[in-house]
């Protein structure tokens, strides 16, 4: 089968596209850069036996690290220049060689765990105010272990710290965390995590950039503070903890409080309380000797009330005793009255009562007719009569 040359160029611009070739790290010698007004920068790698042209588009990231000799490590996709039919790699990220290479890396898995949400400021959980237990992941024979000992014994003594000795640098130090970090959940009372170690090289300090390791920092089940190297250093375990503290001595600082500091806080806020009862009693007494004041003006005299109380009482007692005696003298004169004109007295006095049917009494001739039968009750006993004359 015959081609034409556009022919052949499509038929291998279409074949680099496969994903083989969309994501590639190239590392290589700068040469005949130039980077026009456009702003985009245009170079070959090179090494021992070959070269490949490049293309820059201007904003993308390192473009500054480009200059004629510099070995560098580029990053981007192959395609076919179709006009002149020249294979180029169109880069989007440019680091120097070296560190450059442990910089793509890291770079890389940052972007992966950030889309996984471990860098999620939501999830970040606050430290404890007064912590009473502290675990610290590190070295026993490096200076950081001292350091923070002496940090917080100067701050803060009532503190417990436990070492979970670690390694820190080499090819063991990522699983010699994670088992640190396993170690502490076999603790109920552990409040908090220090992850530390002192500063050094991207290479000494690449266990703390470790996946593993940042899952294990993820999935602790009290904070965790990373501190790990110098403030200028940004590892992995540092965007995934808690907190990050710039140094060691910086994280044990964070976790504690200066027991100095409480105890100037405590005295300015009892002086403040002593300030603030001496206030309020003052102004108490104010209010009550204006009110007692006020109430001076509108109401009389309480002594002159129970004066004339005291008066007014023996009146109505006077009164009261002798409406007693009138209603006394009353009630003898009716008692008298009413005994004089009782049925028992006027029988004693030589009377009768005549009683005629059905009890009824006698005061009339005209209640009686001849023949009815008359009972007469005398002082002592009574009699029955039959009436045989009428005399009117």
């Amino acid at each position: 089968m015959i081609y034409s040359v556009s022919q052949i160029i499509e038929k291998l611009k279409k074949h680099i596209s496969q994903d083989d070739f969309l994501d590639l790290w190239i590392k290589g010698e700068v040469s005949n850069f130039a980077r026009p007004l456009s702003g985009h920068s245009y170079f070959t790698l090179k090494d021992e036996s070959t070269s490949v042209r490049c293309v820059m588009f201007k904003n993308s990231l390192g473009s500054e690290f480009l200059e004629d000799g510099v070995l560098v490590l580029a990053h981007g996709k192959f395609s076919i220049y179709q006009a002149r039919g020249e294979l180029q790699l169109v880069a989007d990220i440019i680091q120097p060689e070296g560190e450059g290479a442990l910089q793509a890396e890291f770079e890389k898995l940052k972007l992966k765990l950030s889309e996984e949400g471990l860098f999620e400021l939501s999830r970040k959980r606050s430290l404890p105010l007064f912590p009473s237990k502290i675990a610290i992941i590190t070295s026993p024979s490096g200076a950081v272990w001292q350091d923070i000992q002496n940090v917080i014994s100067r701050r803060y003594t009532p503190v417990e710290l436990v070492l979970f000795p670690t390694i820190v640098q080499g090819n063991l130090a990522a699983e010699s965390i994670i088992k640190s970090f396993d170690y502490i959940k076999e603790y109920s009372d552990i409040d908090l995590v220090i992850l530390a170690r002192g500063g050094g090289s991207i290479e000494d300090l690449w266990p703390f950039n470790e996946e593993k390791v940042a899952y294990s920092i993820f999935r602790s089940n009290i904070p965790v503070v990373s501190a790990v190297g110098h403030e200028t250093d940004i590892t992995i375990s540092d965007l995934v903890a808690d907190v990050r503290a710039p140094t060691p001595s910086a994280a044990a600082e964070i976790v504690v409080p200066n027991i100095d500091d409480i105890y100037n806080h405590l005295s300015i806020l009892n002086e403040k309380l002593q300030t603030l009862v001496f206030d309020s009693n003052y102004l108490l007494n104010e209010n009550i000797n204006n009110i007692n004041l006020r109430y001076s003006r509108v109401l009389p005299d309480v002594d002159s009330l129970k004066i004339r109380l005291g008066e007014s009482i023996n009146l109505l007692d006077t009164y009261c005793m002798h409406k007693t005696q009138v209603l006394y003298e009353k009630s003898t004169g009716i008692q008298s009255k009413l005994y004089s004109l009782s049925p028992d007295n006027t029988l004693k006095r030589g009377y009768a009562i005549v009683q005629g049917s059905e009890k009824k009494i006698i005061s009339d001739i005209k209640q009686i007719n001849v023949g009815n039968n008359l009972d007469i009750i005398l002082k002592k006993g009574k009699f029955s009569a039959i009436v045989d004359e009428i005399n009117e």
